[in-house]
């Protein structure tokens, strides 16, 4: 998932399907990029990120998604 470029998309206003009309893709294929489902190519990262005015590489910066280990409860004896 790429939470800069979701952050990035809200900072601008935009909202994603004027994006993916901005850059000439379906909408779908940008959400699906957007979740990390599909990886873009170099090109079109670079045109998100001239688009949304900002470094693709920080745009483009996977985020772990791994939930926190829950704490353990200590025992009630």
């Amino acid at each position: 998932m790429y939470l800069n470029l979701k952050l990035q998309l809200w900072k601008t206003g935009l909202r994603q399907n004027q994006l993916a009309r901005m850059l000439g893709i379906d909408e779908t294929a940008l959400s699906k990029i957007m979740n990390g489902f599909r990886e873009p190519t170099d090109a079109l990262r670079e045109k998100i990120a001239a688009a949304l005015e900002c470094d693709p590489a920080w745009l483009f910066a996977r985020q772990d998604q791994s939930t926190p280990q829950q704490r353990s409860q200590p025992d009630a004896s």
